[in-house]
């Protein structure tokens, strides 16, 4: 039940690669959808699709179901009284799905946000940071909010908007290691290692062309503001490395044609995968093209957006680049490639760091190609191998409720 939940298409791709994932384990997958009712904006693009049947009824593939979206209290919850009780798009189909097979043998599986687990009191503070208040004054902003209770406003909707108090969805919060924190501030929340992309495994490396290319994934409004250091950065190497852009939008700064090429829109699964994989240097954002950078292997930069001009600008959801650089330390990647990765992300020496990825300067030299298991327990260590495990007890006839409550609790399903 693939959904846009926080703006970016990531959403889809990460529900469609845990559907990769039990199609692999052997699962029947299914893409249910009411008769007459479109699927929700972006889902019917050329995205990388399992295996599926598509189906305009519950089909009872089995005696039990399981379920998987992005942020289910956001996309499957049914309506409810009060502000914003409006459902999901999907929440017509999960009540069908629940009346065909009983309650108790449907599980929900909720993707929520990548690497997004801060504890209320940091959530609060992060708000604070992205919403304009200036460093020194951050601390003051949050005692004012506790004064005025805001933070006891956000947990309960966060609660509320989220539905940690539904016994059948398993809450799951892919990073690249857990957060003490926010676990105490949420025990229904599941947190695992990453949900790889598992796309580029099996495939044999393409022929690499004479002259280096570099993609470029710029979803975030403000990567055009980086194109001219970019631009500017990628003169130093020899040869100059041919850049291409893919944006969802058009850019009022044009790309030179000797430089480069834009591509606006999405590209079909087959042609991006044929880029991505010959690319010298990945600039990625988000979650997902992240993840394949690292599941890929070899040298790639992160931009998610800045906000703001000056001295007040200021990075958008930094959250998984801080976690990817606490990540990276043990991966073995260098203080000055960090540093590098943690400027570009905020929009400082842009033409410094490309110059020195594009020319293989110091740490660049050994960009990590190999990342190491977080540190989770066994069944936790990848978000794909637990929607699995979850997936054959509930084929095994182990009641929903009962397998959610035992992976909330540390247990093997």
């Amino acid at each position: 039940m693939p959904a846009v939940i926080g703006g970016g298409l990531g959403d889809i791709e990460e529900t469609l690669a845990a559907g990769r994932r039990l199609a692999r384990a052997g699962f029947p997958v299914t893409l249910y959808r009411r008769p007459g009712s479109p699927l929700p904006k972006s889902v019917d693009g050329p995205w990388d699709w399992p295996p599926l049947a598509r189906v305009d009824r519950p089909v009872r593939a089995g005696r039990s179901a399981l379920t998987v979206t992005p942020a289910w209290g956001l996309s499957g919850a049914p309506s409810r009284p009060g502000p914003y009780g409006r459902g999901g798009p999907w929440s017509t189909e999960v009540a069908d799905l629940e009346a065909a097979y009983g309650p108790d043998r449907v599980l929900h599986v909720s993707l929520e946000e990548f690497a997004r687990t801060l504890s209320p009191g940091r959530e609060q503070r992060e708000r604070f940071r992205e919403g304009g208040i200036r460093s020194r004054a951050l601390a003051g902003s949050v005692r004012e909010a506790r004064t005025r209770q805001e933070t006891e406003t956000y947990v309960e909707a966060f609660r509320r908007f989220r539905a940690f108090d539904h016994p059948r969805v398993l809450h799951v919060f892919a990073t690249f290691a857990p957060d003490r924190g926010f676990a105490r501030s949420w025990p229904a929340s599941v947190q695992v290692g990453p949900l790889w992309p598992e796309r580029y495994r099996s495939r044999p490396a393409p022929h690499r062309p004479r002259r280096p290319e570099w993609l470029w994934y710029a979803s975030p409004a403000s990567a055009e503001r980086l194109l001219l250091e970019v631009i500017a950065g990628l003169q130093a190497a020899d040869p100059i490395p041919h850049l291409t852009v893919v944006s969802p939008r058009p850019w009022s700064v044009p790309l030179p044609i000797e430089q480069g090429r834009l591509i606006v829109g999405s590209l079909a699964s087959p042609a991006w995968e044929a880029r991505f994989r010959r690319a010298s240097l990945r600039i990625v954002t988000g979650s997902r093209t992240l993840l394949e950078a690292m599941e890929l292997g070899g040298p790639f930069l992160y931009f998610n957006g800045v906000l703001g001009s000056g001295v007040r600008r200021r990075r958008h959801r930094p959250e998984k680049l801080r976690s990817l650089l606490a990540f990276a330390t043990d991966a073995g990647m260098t203080a000055d490639v960090r540093k590098d990765l943690s400027d570009f992300a905020s929009g400082r020496r842009v033409r410094d760091v490309v110059r020195r990825a594009a020319r293989r300067s110091g740490g660049w030299t050994a960009f990590p190609r190999r990342w190491p298991v977080g540190p989770f327990s066994p069944t936790r260590r990848n978000a794909g191998d637990l929607v699995v495990h979850v997936a054959r007890a509930l084929e095994a006839g182990r009641p929903a409720a009962e397998i959610v409550a035992r992976v909330r609790s540390g247990r093997a399903p």
